[in-house]
């Protein structure tokens, strides 16, 4: 079993190899019990947002890591990738700026703090 870290960099890898774009990785251990980082990226177009998602999950296979789920392939819009301890978000930029999820943890870790 990977540690958080080493499942972030296969990750991380996997988006970098496909040109993923504006990866953000946010630790979020200390604001819920569900996950402990997210990683959120724009593809360029439906068909690069899913191949990014693909290439994680591949990744993340050939490092031993299952993953738990995968949602939003068929749309390619906005895909959601489990592996657990991390979570993966690949998303077109329209639907990414449209949900802003750094702004929302990010406003969710100062309404905590």
């Amino acid at each position: 079993m990977l540690s958080d870290n080493e499942l972030e960099q296969v990750a991380v890898s996997a988006l970098e190899d496909l040109k993923g774009v504006d990866i953000k990785v946010m630790d979020i251990s200390e604001m819920t019990d569900i996950t402990n980082r997210l990683i959120i990226v724009s593809g360029t177009s439906n068909r690069h947002v899913r191949s990014l998602a693909e290439n994680v999950s591949l990744e993340a296979k050939r490092a031993g890591e299952l993953p738990l789920g995968k949602e939003g392939e068929d749309s390619g819009e906005w895909v959601l990738i489990d592996l657990g301890s991390v979570v993966v978000h690949v998303m077109l930029p329209d639907t990414r700026e449209r949900y802003n999820l750094e702004k929302f943890w990010t406003d969710f870790k100062r309404e905590e703090g």
